[in-house]
């Protein structure tokens, strides 16, 4: 079947849609790395299953990165310990789950390294998560921006936790569903620490 490929936009532990997509169109797609950044998406933030339901973790960015800035030009701000905050959240909410030692020391550096530039510590991430989840695929930029792809498939609006999903996801076993049921659409880190290596396969 001929895939015309797609256009995804650089995510902070992005969501299962997004890996969906990825995996769909792992021979063809292009991250988009001349674009804008968008402030309030998953440029910047992730959602993780915690005991009281849908936790979103945010990268603080330098101020003054706003609609005019590049992607590739917004600084992490370390004005307080965010990364702690984060691995520390990740401890406690996936500590339980089948996979998360499996893969924890995988993770930690990230959360303990610095890194100056948002779109690389994404870049950094999606590689390991690539290579977590098995999906052999290449990644390819973006030269120019462009509005519009009219021979690729756009997803740099359509994943946005601020819009409604369309995404129909298959339910799969997550630590916390007696408590709050299962939840759509979370960080694959979610899918990854309660499934692991079965997690190509749902993908």
């Amino acid at each position: 079947m001929y895939d015309k490929g797609a256009i995804l936009p650089m995510f902070y532990l992005p969501p299962v849609e997004y890996f969906v997509q990825l995996n769909k169109h792992k021979t063809n797609f292009l991250i988009e790395n001349e674009e804008h950044f968008v402030k309030q998406t998953y440029r910047n933030r992730t959602h993780i299953y915690s005991p009281d339901g849908v936790l979103a973790l945010t990268v603080p960015v330098i101020k003054g990165a706003n609609g005019h800035t590049n992607i590739k030009d917004v600084k992490i701000s370390y004005d307080f310990k965010w990364q702690r905050l984060h691995w520390l959240s990740l401890q406690n909410c996936y500590r339980r789950s089948a996979y998360f030692e499996f893969y924890e020391d995988e993770f930690a550096p990230f959360y303990e390294m610095h890194h100056e530039y948002l779109f690389d510590f994404n870049d950094k991430l999606l590689r390991l998560l690539l290579k977590l989840t098995k999906i052999k695929a290449e990644i390819n930029y973006t030269n120019d921006y462009l509005p519009v792809y009219p021979d690729r498939e756009d997803f740099r609006r359509n994943i946005d936790h601020r819009k409604e999903s369309q995404f129909i996801q298959k339910p799969y076993f997550q630590l916390f569903e007696e408590r709050q049921g299962s939840l759509n659409n979370l960080s694959i880190v979610d899918l990854l620490f309660n499934h692991g290596p079965q997690a190509l396969s749902y993908l």
